[in-house]
């Protein structure tokens, strides 16, 4: 769905209007018209962008708290701050189930292993994500089945997925990209009427939401990143949750050798105390407390990272062919690590290319954002790694995103000037494009 524009606003004026006479016009109706006089810089004018972000653009927020708490750790080693993290994240959460681990890839791997299903089974995931979501599954024996995403949104497609359903299906696993909460309520429905096992991969949306519910909560099983970009970074770690106490000690049970002496006696999983099932997936504890330190702040970083983008984005959004990542209203998301917007082409009569060229000329921090798509690397077309070769199909959605997708920093605080600046730059481009293209 895209946005509908009619005569009033800024974006249709902008692509009616004849070059001259938007200069002129724009010049006199606001301060911020100004720029559609000016000289793009990529034609030898001056450059919009002058102002310094003053470290606005940096990441982590690493601060006198966190130097405090690693310190103290430095001084008295110990492992106590993985039980205190897993208790505060259940305690927000309202889980019964939590377990760190090294980092977000242990802990999908232990979420593979929990779920116990036959070699040959496959799990509906997005292509358009990072490895870790689908390479661990291959040790269990279990095969991906890919699902295109929604260019707009960046999360996987549910009508897709429907399509793409085979008789060997048995789980779904949607990303919240960028903090983005994708459409749980519509997977959860659809999972249920196929008797499906739902999962969630959130390593970038701690603390986001759908209809109030915590993206997290959704699935049977969920993972959380703390990795140096996240939201919450510990620089590495991650953390597992679970909704019932078999596939919470089957998991653990993979990664943690000294857990299953807490189980009980009438678990299936306390006879492997000091052996586990696999791996040792232990978190760093300095990660744990500087995690805990950043914790309290989640809420108010969010909603703060939320505001930031919007005083930019919803300016630039008023010009014709640029859109942001869509996302819904009953959903509370974050924004962290990028700002990405999408540039129509045909709409907006400049390349995504030019207009990068145009933007990093008037000094704008822009990029052309293309992420590797898994589905076409060369680990899922060898037959050898896999119970059988997972199906490599057409994705267009995926090929989309990364066709048009623009790359801004995000700021992490107000920087008023810089975001003139910004919109200031967009302008110039916008009213002289057709010289530029």
């Amino acid at each position: 769905m895209t946005r509908k524009k009619t005569a009033s606003t800024r974006r249709a004026f902008l692509s009616k209007t004849g070059l001259a006479a938007a200069g002129l016009t724009l010049a006199q109706s606001s301060p911020a018209s100004a720029a559609s006089t000016e000289k793009p810089a990529l034609l030898g004018g001056d450059k919009a962008v002058t102002a310094r972000t003053q470290g606005a653009d940096t990441w982590p927020l690493y601060g006198e708290a966190e130097e405090k708490v690693v310190l103290q750790m430095l001084r008295h080693p110990t492992y106590g701050p993985n039980d205190e993290l897993e208790n505060d994240w259940k305690a927000y959460y309202n889980v019964p189930y939590a377990k760190t681990y090294c980092n977000g890839t242990s802990a999908l791997a232990a979420m593979f292993f929990a779920l116990d299903l036959p070699p040959g089974s496959e799990i509906m995931v997005p292509s358009y994500t990072f490895f870790a979501t689908i390479v661990p599954m291959r040790l269990f024996g279990l095969v991906p089945v890919f699902v295109d995403i929604n260019p707009r949104t960046l999360n996987m497609d549910l009508e897709d997925a429907r399509r793409r359903l085979t008789k060997g299906t048995r789980a779904i696993l949607p990303v919240h990209w960028f903090g983005n909460p994708a459409d749980m309520d519509g997977f959860c429905d659809f999972a249920k009427e196929k008797g499906l096992i739902v999962l969630e991969d959130c390593a970038h949306a701690h603390g986001t939401s759908l209809k109030g519910k915590l993206m997290g909560t959704w699935g049977e099983m969920s993972i959380f990143s703390f990795q140096t970009t996240k939201p919450l970074p510990g620089i590495e770690g991650g953390m597992g949750m679970y909704r019932d106490r078999s596939s919470y000690e089957r998991a653990v049970s993979f990664g943690h050798y000294d857990v299953p002496k807490t189980f009980g006696q009438d678990s299936a999983y306390a006879r492997y105390e000091g052996t586990g099932l696999g791996l040792k997936l232990r978190m760093h504890p300095v990660a744990a407390v500087l995690i805990r330190a950043q914790f309290p702040k989640l809420r108010e970083r969010n909603v703060s990272g939320v505001q930031q983008v919007r005083s930019l984005n919803d300016r630039l959004l008023q010009l014709p062919g640029l859109y942001d990542q869509r996302a819904r209203p009953d959903a509370q998301r974050l924004y962290y690590d990028a700002n990405v917007l999408f540039v129509e082409e045909a709409e907006a009569g400049i390349s995504r290319d030019r207009l990068v060229q145009a933007l990093r000329a008037e000094g704008v921090a822009a990029s052309r954002f293309v992420y590797r798509l898994q589905h076409k690397c060369a680990l899922y077309a060898e037959e050898k790694w896999w119970h059988h070769k997972p199906a490599i199909p057409e994705l267009p959605g995926s090929e989309k995103a990364n066709a048009t997708a623009i790359w801004l920093p995000y700021f992490t605080r107000p920087v008023p000037e810089v975001v003139e600046q910004y919109v200031k730059a967009f302008e110039k481009i916008w009213a002289h494009r057709k010289q530029l293209a």
